[in-house]
């Protein structure tokens, strides 16, 4: 079978130079998006007269046919073929005859990649939602039965204040309802059909680009012909959108790392969803939040080779664009990692009293102390100082604020009423922090309400 370009060469492609520049093996994936925008186009142009309605009732129909056997996997591929559309094409003409190569009219492979890789963005999209919700909701539902569980609260890696192990959740949901944002404004970005850009310059036919962007479900057509085929800026939004949603499952799967270790022993991962060891008996390993965090390595990585990719390419269409479909495939892995992450969360089994016997060390209630002075009248500044010095005498003595008696407290500052000894205590602490957003159990349960409802 000729190249479908042939006809301007004298010789023969050397097998090398073919052998480089194929995509077809990687490309497979698009072949039912390509088939999909194909029997647009066969629609368009029959309903245009570009070519007869008899002309494109007979191209849809192999085309579905086509079609039905790229899902059955019995499409016979051509051995010789350049890529996806050329084998397509060879085998729509080798069973519609000289009208298989009419399908090309007003249409290069140009705008025919750029609409299949969109297309295939789309479906991503929806890969990628469905499991950013999915591991939110398991969040979720293990937060709904930990409104009262008291664990520290850190900043900087060091313990910080009591905070509710169900807000702390909570605090990775907003990371992923914001993911579920940026996904559908990306998604919007990507939804639009550049099919009828030719090459870069639009075409003399009378095409109807707005109706096949209404079959194929897109939002609008292109604007500029030659934008239509050079952007690539939906693909490296779906490897951001993908990136920052690994980032955030990253970050939450160093957090059971840490929790899981002997150091903290704040939770345990299933049996069934841990490893183990070859040569140690006793190890657990967390290899699922492991991998995750790795994962998130390579998103961040597929973004960066596209975008390092495009910053130096001349408008309209050029070779190198090829080189993203590798970094836009790989990321399409983030999604099947947040659903494996999700069910290791729902496993999850965690060690209240750990956490609560945590909260007792560490001067966690220091805040709280100083927070009771400036509610006396005195200058958050100086009770801050004041606080310090306590602080640093119980270090001092190897003991904690835990204990305390305000006998011991006012030996520091008279202003200490009684009540301070009983606000030191971690539950206190937790239920006094009741401004919006904060970590008291009543602003927890109305945030559980509220995003229960958001991920319906």
């Amino acid at each position: 079978m000729k190249d479908l370009w042939s006809g301007r060469f004298a010789d023969a492609l050397d097998p090398r130079i073919r052998a480089f520049t194929s995509s077809l093996e990687l490309d497979k994936r698009l072949a039912r998006h390509d088939v999909r925008g194909s029997i647009a186009h066969a629609r368009m142009l029959g309903r245009r007269g570009i070519v007869s309605a008899d002309e494109a009732a007979t191209l849809v129909r192999e085309l579905e046919r086509i079609a039905a056997e790229l899902d059955d996997g019995s499409f016979p591929w051509p051995a010789d073929a350049e890529d996806v559309h050329s084998a397509v094409e060879i085998v729509l003409r080798e069973r519609a005859g000289a009208l298989g190569g009419k399908l090309h009219t007003a249409r290069s492979r140009n705008d025919q990649i750029a609409l299949d890789l969109r297309l295939l963005v789309l479906d991503l999209y929806d890969e990628l939602e469905t499991a950013v919700r999915e591991l939110a909701r398991a969040l979720l539902e293990r937060a709904g039965d930990e409104v009262e569980t008291v664990l520290p609260g850190y900043t900087h890696l060091q313990r910080a204040q009591p905070v509710s192990l169900a807000h702390h959740l909570l605090a990775h949901v907003e990371a992923f309802r914001r993911d579920r944002q940026r996904i559908a404004e990306a998604r919007e970005r990507a939804a639009v059909s550049p099919l009828g850009a030719g090459a870069l310059a639009g075409t003399p036919h009378a095409i109807d680009p707005a109706s096949v962007a209404r079959e194929l479900g897109l939002i609008r057509p292109f604007r500029n012909s030659i934008d239509a085929v050079a952007d690539r800026d939906f693909v490296a939004d779906f490897l951001y959108v993908a990136a920052l949603a690994a980032v955030h499952a990253s970050r939450l799967g160093e957090e059971i790392v840490l929790w899981t270790s002997a150091e903290f022993g704040f939770a345990e991962i299933a049996d069934a969803h841990a490893t183990g060891s070859s040569i140690m008996p006793q190890k657990k390993n967390p290899d699922v939040p492991e991998l995750v965090r790795g994962r998130s390595g390579r998103a961040i990585g597929d973004l960066v080779a596209v975008l390092t990719t495009m910053k130096g390419l001349p408008l309209a269409y050029d070779g190198d664009l090829q080189e993203q479909r590798v970094p836009l495939y790989d990321g399409a892995a983030v999604a099947p990692a947040l659903a494996t992450l999700a069910v290791v969360i729902r496993g999850l089994r965690f060690d209240r009293d750990a956490m609560r016997r945590a909260t007792e060390r560490g001067m966690l209630g220091a805040t709280d102390l100083a927070d009771h002075l400036a509610r006396r009248g005195v200058p958050f500044r100086e009770a801050h100082e004041i606080v310090g010095r306590i602080v640093r005498d119980r270090l001092a003595a190897g003991k904690d604020l835990g204990g305390m008696t305000i006998a011991e407290l006012r030996r520091h500052d008279a202003r200490f009423d009684e009540s301070a000894v009983e606000e030191i205590r971690p539950e206190r602490s937790l239920a006094a922090r009741g401004s919006p957003g904060g970590t008291a159990p009543a602003r927890v349960r109305e945030a559980l309400d509220e995003a229960r409802r958001a991920l319906l």
